[in-house]
């Protein structure tokens, strides 16, 4: 699993102009789920989304997690996180998995997190989403769960 997680001020995430999923100050997770990916990667990634240190502490160095601040967490399937660039000029996703396997596995991933951690929020899986977000920093990383 492969997650771009970028510390926000606040998103949401929209549908046919009706909101979604939204969030406070915390992370956004645009989350995509490669073939091989299974329980494992689950887990991991939602052990590294929960973890990861990128919030301010009293001085303002990156100490504390998700975890430690209590915010939000809006997880977003983004199967194109997955895409080989390597060559050409349009991309492939045979790295991505299938419509069925992407989607189990990202409602797994929901699931967890949903049971380790208050203020999870969601896309909507296989749609087309307008995501919106104020970053603050800006603070984005690229996350991978092999």
């Amino acid at each position: 699993m492969i997650a771009l997680i970028q510390r926000v001020r606040s998103a949401r995430v929209e549908v046919e102009q009706q909101i979604v999923g939204a969030i406070d100050a915390g992370l956004l997770a645009l989350v995509a789920v490669q073939p091989d990916d299974g329980e494992a990667q689950a887990k991991r990634l939602l052990e590294r989304l929960l973890g990861y240190r990128v919030f301010g502490d009293e001085q303002g160095r990156m100490n504390r997690s998700l975890a430690d601040t209590g915010g939000g967490l809006l997880l977003v399937s983004q199967f194109t996180l997955a895409a080989d660039t390597r060559k050409g000029m349009r991309p492939s996703f045979t790295s991505a998995a299938p419509p069925e396997h992407g989607r189990h596995w990202f409602e797994r991933l929901v699931e967890l997190a949903r049971a380790a951690h208050p203020g999870v929020e969601i896309g909507r899986f296989g749609a087309h989403m307008e995501v919106h977000l104020v970053n603050d920093g800006p603070v984005t990383f690229w996350l991978e769960a092999p």
